[in-house]
């Protein structure tokens, strides 16, 4: 861990390393993860053995599973619940209030990400559920609920395919 990092309230697990100008608050990291430069996260809950990229801002009252990769530019608010296993490649978004800026935290709704997704750079994904092993394409604006095993593209985003399970 560096100086120029903010690490207040948190636990982080063995072998954890944190790189420069992070700010971390209220928030607990399992074991053999890395975070790497200039992301902002708060009130959240990360698994072992996790990769979170630079840039990455994760919210209160989200939760990270086990072996996850959040790549640089993500954004995750609160109320998302990722699996284990899960991809979240750059610039994907997460939204909570679909009436922004409602500033009422009891309206927002929570997303469900199973483990073993993987989401495309720049999706953006509003509250659903995304079922186990499903692909989210770049750019998919995803506004309903995607089965397990489902590759889904385009705005707002369809199915366009499924996953071969055996793959």
């Amino acid at each position: 861990m560096s100086d120029m990092n903010v690490i207040e309230r948190t636990s982080l697990g063995e072998n954890t390393e944190v790189k420069e100008f992070t700010a971390i608050y209220d928030t607990d990291i399992g074991d053999n993860c890395t975070v790497w430069r200039s992301s902002n996260i708060y009130g959240a809950e990360i698994g072992d053995d996790c990769m979170i990229g630079s840039l990455v801002e994760i919210q209160e009252n989200a939760e990270i599973g086990d072996r996850c990769r959040i790549q640089s530019h993500a954004f995750i608010c609160s109320l998302v619940t990722i699996e284990d296993d899960v991809f979240v490649s750059h610039g994907a978004k997460f939204v909570n209030d679909l009436y922004p800026p409602s500033g009422d935290e009891g309206e927002w709704q929570g997303t469900k990400i199973h483990e073993g997704v993987s989401i495309g750079t720049n999706a953006t994904i509003l509250p659903v559920e995304i079922g186990a092993n499903a692909l989210v394409g770049a750019g998919a604006v995803v506004t309903e609920d995607v089965p397990e095993n489902a590759v889904v593209a385009g705005n707002p985003a369809k199915i366009i395919d499924y996953v071969d399970e055996e793959d």
